[in-house]
Order: C-alpha cells, then structure tokens, then sequence
C-alpha cells in the first residue's frame, strides 16, 4: 500500500492541495479559486466558509487523480496559509463573526498610521514589523469594535481569534486545537521576535484580547487528528502548520543560512535566511521568524510587494489589454521597450521599502505613440523592479549579497519576466521544476513532523532547478531603469492622502 503526506498551500486567490509520495515526489495536485470580496475601495475580504469548503474539496480531488488511492492512504496533512488575513469565531460554534479580513485590506490604515507616529521604533524593536494595515492586529482590532456586541463579547471570553490557519486547525479538529506556529504568529504584530511570546505591551497598545489568541507552538507541531465528521469522515494526522512563503522555502529546496527567494503570486515576497540570527533591519524591511524547530527559532529578512500576478489579473479583467496571463509575455515581447513608459503597481499602496498606504498606482511616460505592447511590458517590467529594488535595500541594510536567487510561484511561468528579474537583479534567478512549492513545502513539513524526512536541507538534493536566468545587461543599464523607475514611484506616493 502506498502512503502519502498531503500538503495545502491555503492562498490569497487559490487553495492547492499536493499528495507527495515517500520518496519527496509530488504525485498529483488539485487546486480551486475563491470568490475576492471588495465591499469599498482598499477593502477586501474572504469567506472563510468558502474557504474550508475549498480545503475539503481539494483533498478530495487531489486523492481521485491517483489510481487506487484512498483517504486512507493520507500519513498526514501538512498546511501553509497566506499570513496576515485573520478571523475571529465563535468559542462554541466555530462560526467566524465576520469574514476573513485579507492581507492587503487597508480600511485600517489610519490606525496603522497613528501607530508609526506616535511609537512606530518601539513596535518594531518588539516585533520586528514597522506599523502597517497589512498585519492582523489592527484588523482584528478593527472587527472588535465594528462587528456589533464582539468587543463585550471577546471581555467574556465566547471569542477566539487568529489567521486563517488556526481557524482551519480549529475547525477540522471539531475545536480540539486553538494553536499557532511561529511564522503566522510573526505576522500579526503581537509576537515579541525577541522573546519568541506574545508581546503585553503589544496587546494592550492594540486592545486585541491575549484570552482571544492561539497557543504559541513549534512549526512541527501536531495538532492533533481531524475529526471525521469535520474531515470527509477521516481520523488523520494534522503535522505541522506555516505561512506560505517560508512554506515555499522548504518546498523550492532553498533552506539555509544565507538563501534568498522570491515568491511571486498575488503579491511578491522575498526573504533572505540568517539562520539562528536574529538581524533587525533599519531600512523598511522586517524580520522574521521562518519558522522554529523543537524550540529553536530561525529568522530571516523579509521585503514585501503588494502586487505582482495581481497586476496581470488587472491587466486582463480590469482593463481587458489582454485575454490570458500567458499573452503578457507575447505582448511584452512585441516592442523592444516600453519606450519610457514606467507602471507602478500601487493598488493597495506600496510595502518595501516605501511603506506608503496612501500611494496608488501610476502608469507615467504615456505618448501618443504609446501601444499595448508598451503598457503590457511596463506592467510586467515594474514586477521586477520592486524585486530589484527589495534586494537593493536588503544588500546595503545588512551587508547582504546572494549568488542567485530562487523564484517560485505563478509568475515563474513568464519568461521575460524571469529574464528581466535577473538583469535588474544582477544575479542568476533560478526556478525550480516542481511549480507547486508552498503546497509541497507543507507535505515536507508534515513529513518532517512525522519523521519521515531528516531535515529540510536534505531537500535541497531532491529538489530539481527546471530553467536559469543569467543576467544579460550591464550594471550600468541596470542602476539607470531603476533609478527610472524610483522616480516613477516618487509620483505615485501619498496620492490618496487627503
């Protein structure tokens, strides 16, 4: 009988479900989109109820796509989520008093504003995150005090609160588990990173209740089993939970001190590993715990971007220029420039190193000569100047080089954004074969929890590098587009200050 660990990668736009053999092969995959809430400009939301229907779906189809495999066959689920969005449910019925509040929700920002102000050093010597909309406490904050009757009922002790992950261990335990690991724990802006608990100065700044939140627990922790009732009537091993990017570390195969990886999928998100180091950064980066192992923790440095598929999702249902994601690379490739034309994808406001929540996006350098073409390459173009631009502050801020960089996720399949991400970063852009890496990632970790799989480093021989990227221009060329490109994001800042 073969056995399998099933890893999630519960995502911003998509939840993805991977069987992976013992040998550290992934055998199928499974993925389903979830509906993206917008109730007023710089809102978003999810349905958490939509959500876990999505993880039960997935597994179930993930197990058909193999001959002869049964639920069963599953040793143990492993599960990676998107960070910062964060519920709050019901102690008794599981039942989340609002929706899911997503990462890049910004209706808090006021508040995430007033705390950079007023104590914005102080926050981040405790948690190692500057004050941002993005993080869960001000929105958990937010649905205390929004959501009718949740504060008084929170002081009662009927709530509980999390990101999506203890939320989904909660529920598929029938409520036997009300933990977190380390790494969604850094994302909240209630971690003290110095101390690896719960940070009281933290919790009373931002009135979220320390009786609401998880357990604080290891990265290869069991949760204990899922309750069949909750679990399309399986008793299976839940081994271990993380975010996604850290996720994408174990399953691209780049774990160790001094790897550097980029994740593109909604957004972009790169982080450099300094191992047992705890390095604070002081140029708008931050630093997190990726993830810690039977009590040790391990950090990295972590730059954000807002945008990156995002942006061609807009460019083919916002705007309509294009009819498919793949066309991107043919319209890009149709002009040899974008002829002066620079995009900035500010949606949402801008996150390394700008931290600006009031920019929004700016498409600067418009002629009447300007085509598609153009503005299809300035989109992709400015996807890998934020990359560059992270890694720019990142080298300087820490004394930080890479000999390459590792790229996952849905971006990886645009070849000339591959391409240009290496040029602008001056430093080969390797990718690896298997494209499901946050999903896979989270089989490993669910393999290691169990003990199937020695170390995460061992993974690095049996992960397979599919294509290379060499750089093609000089540094020259690449400090004047951009340099180009800052000026670009100079205009887009504090438009939608007022």
């Amino acid at each position: 009988m073969s056995r399998y660990y099933l890893g999630i990668d519960q995502g911003t736009t998509n939840t993805t479900a991977v069987l992976s053999d013992l040998n550290w092969k992934v055998v199928a995959k499974a993925s389903k989109p979830h509906r993206q809430i917008y109730p007023h400009p710089g809102w978003v939301e999810h349905d958490p109820e939509e959500v876990l229907s999505n993880v039960l779906a997935v597994t179930e189809e993930v197990i058909r796509k193999v001959p002869g495999a049964t639920l069963n066959d599953i040793k143990a689920v492993g599960l990676d989520h998107q960070g910062e969005t964060c519920v709050i449910w019901d102690k008794k019925t599981g039942k989340c008093i609002y929706n899911a509040i997503v990462w890049q929700d910004r209706r808090t920002a006021d508040t995430a504003d007033k705390y950079k102000r007023e104590q914005g050093e102080r926050i981040r010597e405790i948690c190692g995150l500057l004050p941002d909309a993005y993080h869960s406490a001000t929105k958990l904050a937010w649905m205390l005090d929004n959501v009718e009757g949740a504060r008084e009922r929170a002081d009662k002790g009927e709530l509980l609160c999390g990101t999506l992950n203890s939320w989904i261990f909660w529920r598929l335990t029938g409520g036997n588990s009300h933990a977190t690991d380390i790494s969604s724990a850094g994302s909240m802006m209630l971690l003290d990173i110095n101390t690896t608990q719960w940070s009281d100065e933290l919790i009373e700044l931002t009135g979220v209740p320390k009786g609401m939140l998880p357990e604080l627990v290891d990265t290869n922790h069991f949760y204990g089993y899922t309750k069949p009732e909750c679990f399309l009537g399986m008793k299976i091993p839940i081994a271990g939970g993380i975010t996604d990017s850290p996720s994408g570390m174990i399953g691209g195969g780049c774990v160790g001190e001094g790897v550097l990886k980029t994740s593109y999928g909604t957004g972009s998100f790169m982080h450099f590993q300094t191992g047992k180091k705890l390095v604070k950064s002081k140029k708008g980066l931050f630093t997190r715990t990726c993830w810690m192992l039977d009590g040790q923790p391990y950090y990295l440095l972590s730059g954000a971007s807002y945008v990156a598929g995002g942006a061609v999702t807009w460019l083919k249902d916002g705007i309509g220029l294009i009819d498919s994601p793949e066309q991107s690379e043919t319209l890009a490739l149709s002009v040899d420039d974008t002829d002066d034309v620079y995009f900035v994808p500010a949606f949402s406001g801008l996150a390394t190193p700008y931290w600006d929540q009031y920019a929004r996006g700016t498409l600067v350098g418009i002629t009447a000569g300007t085509g598609k073409g153009h503005i299809v390459r300035a989109v992709l173009e400015s996807l890998a100047y934020q990359v560059a631009n992270c890694y720019r502050v990142m080298s300087r801020d820490a004394g930080i080089t890479s000999p390459a960089m590792r790229a996952d996720g849905g971006m990886i399949e645009n070849r000339f954004l591959m391409q240009f991400q290496a040029d602008m970063l001056g430093i080969p852009v390797e990718v690896p074969e298997e494209k499901e890496t946050c999903a896979f990632g989270a089989a490993c970790l669910a393999g290691y929890t169990m003990g199937d799989l020695d170390s995460f480093e061992d993974l690095r021989k049996k992960v397979k590098i599919s294509n290379v990227y060499e750089p093609k221009i000089s540094e020259d060329e690449r400090e004047d587009r951009l340099n180009r490109w800052i000026e670009a994001v100079e205009r887009s800042m504090n438009w939608a200050k007022r």
